[in-house]
């Protein structure tokens, strides 16, 4: 990101790294997206929750809150056009700057393509590729109108590049949001936005509750490290990307799968 450090921004040098900056996380109502909006709140900025469980987000909001934080739920679903141009109008109004965008919430899919359906299909990349896409437009918008620069991290998969059987949905949906962060990586940077993704390997969520544990056992086998992700691990990441730590890094992909992709043969 090219903004400014917390000195040059009138704040105290002591102020938190992310201290007078606004983060929009989707899907922070569980699991990746929940440990994200509560590290960005850690950092120091303010956070706009976005979610389509009300409920869940308010949830997050007090927990910030009580912790001396700032931040708002926005009940939106990101496959819904008119919802998503109206919210990041929202949250400017609301905070009065967009600096920081984790687009994180997505859908999954998991079965042989021959019983898979066309609608199950256009489920899963209304939400991870169309739903992506309709946020960044209006993301970017704010931002270069602002222009401030700013930082967009989206949430992929180690699903993208690799091959499983039973994501002939999911894997292609993440490949699409691989290419597309590289494409606006190359039209965005000379405004001062930067574009990453952050790509989890199988890590413990909710939306992933409903997996074998065989499925969690063998991926832990099979990594690095010898062991599944927590959320706050894949959060951290993409807040490290949101950060000034990481200003002259765009349009890349970085694996946080624990050392799956490299392991090999063991």
């Amino acid at each position: 990101m090219t903004s400014a450090s917390a000195a040059t921004n009138g704040l105290p040098a002591s102020a938190p790294p992310l201290a007078g900056r606004v983060a929009l996380v989707t899907g922070a109502g569980s699991g990746i997206g929940r440990a994200a909006a509560l590290a960005y709140a850690a950092k120091g900025a303010a956070v706009a929750l976005v979610g389509r469980r009300e409920a869940l987000l308010l949830e997050v909001v007090a927990e910030i809150e009580a912790k001396g934080g700032s931040a708002a739920a926005f009940a939106a679903d990101v496959a819904d056009e008119t919802a998503i141009r109206g919210l990041i109008s929202d949250v400017v109004a609301r905070f009065g700057r967009l600096d920081i965008a984790f687009n994180n919430a997505g859908t999954s899919s998991y079965g042989l393509i021959e019983q898979a359906s066309s609608a199950e299909f256009d489920r899963v990349f209304a939400t991870n590729v169309r739903g992506v896409w309709l946020l960044l437009r209006e993301e970017i918008a704010a931002m270069r109108a602002a222009g401030r620069g700013g930082a967009i991290v989206n949430t992929s998969s180690i699903a993208a590049t690799g091959g499983t059987a039973g994501l002939s949905i999911y894997a292609p949906s993440k490949a699409a949001l691989d290419a597309m962060t590289r494409v606006l990586a190359i039209e965005i940077g000379r405004d001062g936005i930067r574009i990453n993704n952050v790509s989890p390997g199988l890590t413990r969520t909710p939306m992933n509750d409903g997996l074998p544990d065989v499925m969690f056992e063998q991926v832990a086998a099979h990594s690095a490290l010898g062991r599944i992700a927590t959320p706050e691990e894949i959060a951290d990441a993409a807040v490290w990307l949101s950060g000034d730590e990481a200003r002259f890094v765009t349009g890349q992909d970085l694996l946080v799968d624990g050392g799956f992709n490299i392991a090999g043969w063991r």
